[in-house]
């Protein structure tokens, strides 16, 4: 991969030797992790170099005697205010204070004021596109809100459990510097080797190929964290069967600023185990390794290079430690980010907003989590993700973050099977559980959490407005895959699948309403009978097919004309005690009752007409093809049951053994502890003797 023609990464392509620096490690700091390598046969130790031929001839075109940093940037402008020392075995930095961006609001921070050119730099015949400083700044608005920044950092620590990686840590640090606050953010996935960590730094790189990762544009990284502040550096160790590596890179709005750079530069240095004397061998040549040395020591929050090594101390053998400094601040100087608030969690700086509501219900209304979230990041964590594994863990400052699935929060629940289609052809399926708010009518909060890949892309987002409660309390979880999400993972592209979803669930939400509100106390509406169309498009192709995950399953025709629940393409709803809607058992069926829908049918009377029209012809074969999917569907289901009875009856042979081994434990420990005052009473009857016997003896030895 060759980075020049993103961003000047001062990598090694720039040089032609490498060269090596030994570091003296402390004892046991590697020890450790090589004896998790016992079954690993050591390898010697093979040295990062040029990949390709191109690369070589680029660094050759570029290289002169005191290009240190990067093709295109001579070294002398940066080593001017960071003095390369002298001493290769102890680098430090003169400057005691890391300077601060120029200023500290970040929607300010973009006015970039300094007679910097625009035009292209020619160097040694040849073009090369650079990437301004200021796209840092613009590129990192799409982020609007703080948090969507932090959750990009977690995408990729959940996009690391297929590594290994069992937690995420994010914290509050201290910079060593001036003690500001700055934000941590570790886990403990596979690492990154000294190529990685230049893709995660550059633009548009992504390496993701699982379909189920959540990253997939490369520019998460970059976004997230030049949104929460200026500056960013990240330390990160990797393992693998050759070789053991830890690089460290800044990415510094303010280095980049304050030095008046007209391209994006990105100090890094790399170093590697020497498995045969333990120490660290520092990769990419000894020019080239002092100059970015010396501005990591200038630019982040520490002071030394040994500061620098300290940092992987509790990284263990592989994982990545990212650590945020110089935070933004809101418009009353206050950090954006609230540390103090409460010492359990991250808060938005005067981010709560007042609820409009009746006196007796404002406090549950505030207190929801579809409110909370906005400005508390331990509840917004709680909801960012559909599903964690058991083995992973996210630790917000200190304690876990408990999952949170906002489907336990209905009553009332319906799952409702939507099959979006595009062109004629269904481009997937998405079962949809809607419900009231337990709190219903009480909250004045409606909409449908909806996630992609397992993230939470829109939370309680309001596809209806009412001014007459119509939808109040509804709310829906869904998980729709087969619509792309936008580059800062908050909203979604505006594609036709996703204005069809987004009808869908307005449809859906008038629905529930219309025929469940007096279950929270409003009066029923009874609705008149929908236009043909609106019956027809699930059957004609046209828009979407729509169909009920439920356990029975009729059509929808003449139930929504006679008023009863008993209908078409219906979900079952659910109460609290597991029973219908009616108060009765719900029941399983094979099959779907074709003569009885014909039956409904012809009952229906004059009323469905218009309706029964287009079931002719197309409509007959769709139903009769939507009918084979059921019946698939349902045996399907119908087999998961047999199993789950089966492992039932499984775990209830295993609980009689077990019983019966106590049982047969505990007679052999009445057994046993009869035994014992059995053996306790003889030994008092004996010891009674033996008393017996010398009493006398005294007597007459005494006379």
């Amino acid at each position: 991969m060759n980075c020049l023609d993103v961003v000047d990464l001062s990598s090694d392509d720039e040089l032609g030797e490498v060269d090596l620096k030994p570091v003296k490690l402390e004892p046991g700091t590697i020890g450790s992790m090589i004896q998790q390598q016992q079954n690993h046969s050591v390898q010697p130790v093979k040295l990062f170099s040029s990949k390709t031929q191109a690369r070589k001839q680029a660094s050759e075109e570029n290289k002169s005697p005191n290009n240190a940093l990067s093709t295109g940037q001579s070294s002398t402008s940066v080593l001017e205010q960071c003095q390369s020392p002298g001493d290769d075995t102890g680098v430090c930095s003169t400057s005691a204070v890391s300077p601060a961006p120029i200023c500290r609001q970040f929607w300010k921070a973009g006015s970039y004021e300094g007679g910097l050119g625009s035009k292209v730099t020619l160097q040694n015949s040849t073009n090369y596109l650079h990437v301004h400083p200021l796209f840092l700044h613009s590129n990192a608005t799409s982020h609007k809100w703080a948090f969507g920044a932090v959750a990009e950092l977690l995408d990729n620590a959940i996009d690391e459990i297929q590594n290994g990686a069992t937690f995420v840590i994010v914290d509050k640090t201290s910079n060593p510097r001036d003690g500001s606050p700055a934000l941590l953010v570790q886990d403990d996935g596979g690492g990154m080797d000294p190529e990685a960590i230049r893709r995660c730094m550059s633009f548009g790189f992504s390496d993701k190929k699982s379909k189920s990762a959540i990253g997939q544009y490369g520019n998460g990284f970059k976004t997230s964290s030049m949104r929460l502040g200026a500056d960013v550096i990240v330390f990160s160790r990797h393992l693998d069967d050759r070789s053991l590596t830890q690089s460290i890179g800044l990415l510094s709005y303010s280095f980049l600023t304050r030095t008046c750079h007209d391209r994006i530069v990105v100090p890094m240095v790399d170093y590697e185990l020497n498995l045969s004397s333990g120490t660290l061998d520092v990769l990419h040549g000894r020019e080239h390794f002092a100059s970015n040395l010396s501005i990591l020591l200038k630019w982040s929050p520490f002071s030394t290079e040994a500061e620098l090594l300290k940092q992987f101390d509790d990284i263990g053998s592989h994982g990545t430690k990212i650590i945020i400094y110089n935070l933004w601040l809101n418009n009353d100087g206050n950090s954006e980010l609230d540390f103090d608030s409460d010492e359990k969690d991250i808060c938005i700086s005067g981010d709560i907003k007042k609820v409009d509501t009746i006196p007796a219900w404002k406090a549950v209304n505030e207190q929801h989590i579809a409110r909370r979230y906005h400005h508390s990041l331990r509840v917004y964590l709680s909801i960012l993700y559909l599903r964690i594994p058991e083995t992973f863990r996210i630790i917000l400052r200190g304690e876990i973050v408990e999952h949170h699935n906002i489907a336990d929060d209905l009553k009332y629940i319906e799952y409702i099977l939507y099959k979006p289609q595009s062109v004629g052809s269904v481009e997937g399926a998405v079962v949809s559980t809607i419900g009231f708010l337990k709190e219903a009518p009480r909250v004045n909060i409606h909409g449908f959490c909806v996630y992609h890949k397992n993230r939470l892309i829109l939370p309680f987002w309001q596809v209806v407005s009412y001014s007459d409660s119509r939808g109040r309390g509804v709310v829906g979880v869904l998980e729709a895959n087969f619509v792309e999400p936008t580059h800062n993972k908050q909203d979604f592209e505006r594609t036709s699948l996703f204005q069809k979803l987004e009808g869908r669930l307005k449809e859906m939400t008038w629905e529930y309403w219309d025929y469940h509100c007096g279950l929270i106390g409003y009066q029923i509406r009874k609705k008149s009978q929908p236009p043909a169309s609106h019956y027809s498009s699930h059957f004609t192709g046209q828009s979407s097919v729509q169909e009920s995950v439920g356990l029975n399953k009729t059509y929808m025709v003449s139930d929504r004309v006679k008023g009863r629940l008993d209908v078409a393409e219906q979900s079952i709803p659910i109460s609290s005690h597991g029973r219908s809607m009616q108060g009765l058992p719900m029941k399983r069926k094979e099959h779907v009752d074709l003569v009885k829908i014909e039956k409904v049918k012809r009952q229906a009377g004059t009323g469905c007409k218009t309706y029964l029209q287009p079931l002719n012809g197309i409509g007959n074969h769709l139903r009769d093809e939507e009918t084979r999917n059921l019946l698939q569907e349902n045996k399907k289901l119908r087999a998961k049951c047999l199993e789950y009875d089966k492992r039932g009856e499984e775990l209830t042979i295993k609980v009689e053994e077990l019983k019966n081994e106590m049982r047969e434990v505990q007679r052999e420990y009445g057994q046993l502890l009869a035994e014992l005052k059995s053996l306790d009473a003889v030994k008092d009857e004996k010891d009674v003797n033996v008393v017996e016997i010398e009493i006398p003896y005294q007597l007459q030895s005494g006379s």
